[in-house]
């Protein structure tokens, strides 16, 4: 997996573009995601946990968004359950091409891994006992995040687990407004610039739509999972695992 470093917001531009996961980004995705997302590290390594537990014989995996396979080659060496496969998706052609020919070498189990390019929204799941959908769901266009997730439960067995992790916004506004000062610091503690800051919020605005925790609980107990567990929380990110 590529060891660039993120530089892309390095120099003012008069306009920047709405972002994109392009080849330019897949590039640098993994120093980016380490030095934007705190605990990124610990949602992948417990996404394979999860999966281990959960996955059920002779059904599908699915990581939603699977960018450049993080989540998919923790699940894979995770998961001994007979008969299962996974199915990693992602609507970037750049970042399907790299995850496909970065991760060969550092896959250990058995588990078969089909790369799929396509958009999980309009998507037909097939029955599954897990689905990963990380940092994924707040790309997607806000009137459709309900029926995907009514999507994924219908195709989900019974005992079957969703794993979401996602940037969140605060409903008390104070609490917001700390939280965004130390994700900041964060992202300084780490190298970025103030220039790239401000490069990279312009581009992800109106791209990047961020949600309440509530919103995100009650959305998922409407369309039918019947247990929502919190087992992330760092910051302005949280991750469940909710049961079907």
């Amino acid at each position: 997996m590529s060891d660039c470093e993120d530089n892309l917001f390095q120099t003012a531009f008069r306009s920047i573009g709405g972002f994109r996961f392009d080849e330019n980004v897949a590039q640098v995705f993994p120093d980016m995601i380490r030095r934007s997302v705190p605990g990124y590290g610990h949602v992948v390594g417990s996404s394979g946990l999860i999966a281990k537990r959960f996955a059920q014989p002779n059904t599908v995996i699915y990581d939603l968004g699977c960018s450049l396979g993080a989540t998919t080659l923790a699940i894979a060496n995770q998961v001994t359950t007979p008969g299962c496969r996974i199915v990693a998706v992602d609507n970037s052609e750049a970042m399907l091409a790299q995850a496909q020919s970065s991760l060969t070498d550092r896959l250990v189990g058995p588990l078969p891994i089909e790369w799929v390019y396509g958009d999980i929204s309009t998507m037909a799941f097939e029955p599954c006992s897990v689905v990963a959908l990380n940092f994924t769901l707040q790309f997607i266009e806000q009137n459709k995040r309900e029926q995907l997730l009514s999507n994924i439960h219908r195709a989900l067995c019974p005992g079957g687990a969703l794993i979401l992790a996602e940037k969140i916004v605060q409903e008390d506004l104070k609490s917001q407004d700390t939280l965004d000062a130390l994700h900041l610091d964060f992202k300084r503690a780490n190298g970025y610039s103030e220039l790239e800051i401000a490069g990279k919020r312009q581009a992800i605005e109106n791209v990047l739509i961020p949600e309440t925790a509530n919103t995100h609980i009650n959305r998922l107990t409407r369309v039918g999972f019947t247990e929502v567990t919190e087992f992330f929380h760092c910051l302005n990110f949280k991750a469940w695992v909710a049961i079907a």
